[in-house]
């Protein structure tokens, strides 16, 4: 019983050396959030069994938790790169059709006018200064009469405004923001993004600064909230963890090959 006692303990270790060094892996990736391993021990028995002398049979990995708190903010210059001061998340849509959502401000204006994330994914914004209603694709006109685009900045309650060789300049949406009742319940599909899924709940949407809502800072972009520091602890204790139940496992094999030769 040992022997499998232990090698759920190895197997454990194994998978937080896994999420551990994840971490670690994206302690330079934008928007990135960490996670950690939860455990949970086992135990098997029936009603006639004496809780006194009620053994474990080991442990088992109860949850991959996500911590969403916030990364730091480094300030770049770029009117396209935006940070969310509070809670919230931008949604965008690749180009199939899929909704994700980020904490990953770097943005861009593509050829075809449309802001998004550098892969193809656009961003999701309010249509002119509205507040609430269905987002969709954000795209700024080339043009404006005979003038010409040439430039574009984000408020702080995300209101985006383009701006032309005339000096004038034309609201194009509003940043729409989700937040969700569970975020933790988020799916992650990479590149720091993620989809909504039935342990998330769906998201609710409104406008930056409002409701509870972050601001957003534009010329900012929030980095991983990675503290590479701590991670490297977890790691020598994760390290630890698996030796010991190694360990453990070889110590029960000394043992029985001693009431082997004892016996024979």
């Amino acid at each position: 019983m040992s022997y499998y006692t232990s090698i759920s303990g190895l197997k454990n270790a194994q998978t937080d050396l896994n999420v551990i060094s994840h971490n670690i892996a994206n302690a330079e990736t934008n928007g990135f959030k960490k996670s950690r391993v939860e455990f949970a021990d086992i135990v098997a028995g029936s009603s006639f069994t004496n809780p006194k002398q009620q053994q474990g049979i080991g442990s088992a990995v109860d949850s991959i938790t996500q911590n969403f708190s916030i990364g730091p903010v480094e300030q770049t210059g770029s009117a396209l790169d935006v940070a969310i001061t509070g809670d919230g998340f931008f949604e965008i849509k690749s180009p199939g059709g899929e909704t994700m959502f980020t904490r990953n401000g770097s943005f861009a204006v593509d050829e075809q006018g449309y802001i998004n994330d550098g892969t193809g994914n656009r961003l999701q914004a309010f249509a002119g200064t509205a507040t609430t209603g269905t987002p969709a694709d954000v795209k700024i006109p080339a043009t404006k009469g005979t003038a010409t685009f040439t430039g574009v900045t984000i408020s702080p309650k995300g209101v985006i405004n383009a701006s032309y060789s005339d000096g004038s300049n034309d609201t194009v949406g509003t940043v729409a923001l989700a937040t969700f009742i569970a975020p933790t319940g988020l799916k992650q599909v990479g590149s720091s993004n993620w989809t909504q899924t039935g342990l998330s709940g769906p998201p609710t949407f409104g406008a930056p600064d409002t409701a509870g809502n972050g601001a957003l800072l534009s010329g900012s972009i929030e980095h991983s909230n990675v503290d590479v520091a701590e991670e490297l602890v977890n790691l020598i204790t994760a390290q630890r963890y698996f030796q010991a139940n190694a360990k453990a496992i070889d110590t029960a094999t000394q043992i029985s090959q001693t009431i082997i030769g004892l016996r024979t």
